[in-house]
């Protein structure tokens, strides 16, 4: 059995990232910035405050500011989600390097995305008092980490109960554990509710459903690029096993 360096395995999540984040880049592009100038528009219209210069011109960030903060970002994601990939693999069930690369992204996209989005959702400018950025950010980050606390926990748990309840069960009983949990996160942090008077309500469900949009793609072009790679470089002959009727195990990463 061949043994595979984390570092490998890091380099081409993050290029999955980097790839992944050129497909989330023309999603936010086509289908978000139209949304943040009509919310710009909103805001400059009802701002009392006029003639100012822009330190960064619109178009700049709406393209180069713009291509590079996903890109870096998806480039950041793909290499920590790539370090998960090698913690996972082999330990959260008998998957394949593709099976748990798709595990891992979905994990990734429920966990740092989905759950936070649901209670903290993303928000266009002129949505959010401007008083209140360090108490948003403060209370988005902290749902993030509860979130991936909780799923871990869930993780753990649903691996201590398979013995007694069989692999099925104990995934269910995991599941509604981590849905309690994050429930009554729901429930005692405090709600924000900044959307200033005449704001669109159509153009805000747009915005949001734009920036859902960009991490769906985000993760699942990650999953399906890192999977492939991941099983390229861990069953390199699989392929050509499979021809010859022979089968090429996987090969676990080593630090």
């Amino acid at each position: 059995m061949n043994s595979v360096s984390v570092r490998a395995l890091l380099v081409r999540g993050m290029l999955a990232g980097l790839a992944a984040g050129v497909l989330a880049l023309i999603v936010a592009y086509l289908l978000g910035e139209p949304q943040v100038d009509s919310a710009i528009a909103f805001e400059e219209a009802h701002s009392h405050e006029h003639g100012g210069e822009e330190a960064v011109s619109r178009t700049l960030q709406s393209t180069a500011g713009l291509a590079t903060g996903i890109l870096v970002y998806g480039v950041a994601l793909g290499g920590i989600a790539a370090l998960a990939f090698c913690v996972a693999l082999g330990r959260v069930g008998r998957f394949g390097p593709r099976a748990t690369a798709a595990l891992v992204s979905l994990g990734a996209l429920l966990t740092v995305y989905v759950v936070p989005f649901l209670k903290y959702p993303a928000n266009p400018p002129a949505v959010g008092d401007p008083d209140t950025i360090a108490k948003r950010t403060t209370l988005y980050f902290l749902m993030i980490a509860l979130s991936v606390l909780l799923a871990v926990a869930a993780v753990v748990l649903g691996k201590r109960l398979a013995p007694r309840l069989g692999a099925w069960y104990a995934t269910v009983a995991a599941a509604a554990g981590f849905v309690a949990a994050v429930g009554l996160a729901y429930a005692f942090l405090p709600a924000i509710n900044e959307v200033p008077d005449g704001f669109s309500a159509t153009l805000l469900w747009r915005f949001r459903l734009s920036a859902l949009a960009m991490q769906l793609l985000l993760w699942t072009g990650f999953g399906l690029v890192f999977g492939h790679l991941a099983e390229r470089l861990l069953t390199p002959r699989a392929a050509s096993g499979s021809r010859t009727g022979t089968a090429t195990p996987a090969a676990a990463p080593t630090s």
